[in-house]
């Protein structure tokens, strides 16, 4: 078994937050997925395991996206503006990200979150986030080893200085280097930032593309 299977094995059955399994499993289903049942447990991150030299670090998986298809960035909105600009980054196989099974591929990207499970009104608490990135995050920056890591908001920021020690204040478009790997920093692609233009689908592949240079994913 891979270090993966393994860590996979072990995060779906964590049960470590009360809150957040009471809401993950009590999330009601939109009508339109109303005929689906939803994973409901803490969603796997997912990419191209053996060859990621990037990692993107998001927020916590979405009630209807990740909650509902089991992949972390899938099958929502926020997923699909991501997945369009991972594929003009030359990063995914396709511009989008709609189920387990849609066939993407990702190149040089592993994709996680700083919290495994949806949190209410996408607001984990702060023992959320620690227990999240001292049992879960910690591990896998340290199994993948990353040459650049993207941030996508501060949440997911924080969680990535509580799992390498340091500080940094969040700042769309810029970057931190810890230790030998560089932090980039973008607004995360929710309806909220990418419906009313503070996040732009250029400006979300230009850090992409920055990252992709700077772990040498050619």
């Amino acid at each position: 078994m891979s270090w993966y299977e393994g860590f996979i094995d072990e995060l779906i059955k964590c049960r470590l937050c009360p809150r957040l399994v009471k809401y993950r499993e009590e999330v009601k289903p939109l009508p339109k997925f109303s005929k689906e049942h939803y994973w409901r447990k803490p969603v796997p991150p997912w990419g191209d395991i053996n060859n990621a030299k990037i990692m993107i670090v998001g927020l916590a998986p979405a009630a209807h996206g990740g909650n509902r298809t089991g992949r972390m960035f899938t099958g929502d909105s926020s997923a699909q503006f991501l997945f369009k600009a991972l594929y003009m980054a030359g990063l995914s196989s396709k511009p989008y990200s709609i189920s387990r099974n849609d066939g993407v591929s990702l190149r040089c990207v592993y994709i996680t979150s700083a919290v495994k499970c949806v949190p209410p009104n996408n607001k984990p608490s702060s023992d959320e986030l620690s227990t999240c990135v001292s049992h879960w995050l910690s591990r896998e920056i340290k199994y993948v080893n990353p040459r650049s890591i993207v941030a996508l908001g501060r949440i997911a920021l924080l969680g990535i200085e509580q799992a390498l020690g340091f500080k940094a204040e969040f700042k769309h478009g810029s970057y931190v280097d810890v230790n030998g790997v560089r932090i980039f920093m973008s607004y995360h692609p929710s309806p909220r930032n990418t419906n009313t233009g503070r996040l732009k689908i250029n400006d979300l592949v230009s850090i992409l593309l920055l990252a992709k240079d700077y772990a040498g994913c050619t």
